[in-house]
């Protein structure tokens, strides 16, 4: 049986082995900083539009945030694929270490400075609120990549093959 009221369950999940450490780093701080704000999140989800979400972030009012992680100034201007993410969140934010500058990223995202341990709000992000229907488009593809991946770990064998796309 998983217990679920432990860090046992997150101590065992193997490594996203497709970031670096400090991208892992920051996705860590920044995941403790939404579970403080009432937030439970999900990494690496799979939106609508094909891109996949670095976390999406949701809270009990149904409230969807969506973070993108940088871990560079190279990270940052490889990526223009960013923008397409507004479109499936209420509030888009940028989440990075802190020996970057807040200046580099646009101005009408939220700013979160993270590292391993914890993660700190710099700046919100302007709320743009979801149309019912993406919201709850968003809200299924939360639900079922967190269940599928509680799946995969309680029977590794019994998902062979299967991926979190939707």
């Amino acid at each position: 049986m998983i217990d679920l009221g432990s860090n046992r369950l997150l101590n065992e999940l193997p490594p996203d082995l497709r970031q670096s450490e400090t991208a892992l780093a920051v996705a860590r701080g920044t995941a403790r900083l939404l579970r403080s704000l009432d937030f439970s999140t999900v990494s690496e989800v799979s939106l609508p539009s094909g891109r996949r979400a670095d976390l999406v972030a949701l809270n009990p009012s149904g409230d969807i945030w969506i973070v993108e992680i940088k871990s560079s100034l190279q990270d940052l201007r490889a990526d223009q694929k960013w923008q397409d993410y507004r479109v499936h969140c209420d509030r888009l934010f940028f989440a990075f270490p802190q020996d970057l500058p807040c200046e580099i990223f646009p101005p009408d995202t939220g700013l979160i400075v993270a590292d391993a341990h914890g993660a700190h709000l710099h700046c919100d992000a302007p709320e743009h609120r979801l149309p019912a229907a993406t919201r709850k488009v968003m809200m299924v593809r939360f639900a079922l990549a967190a269940a599928n991946r509680l799946n995969r770990f309680a029977d590794p064998q019994g998902h062979a093959g299967f991926t979190d796309q939707f």
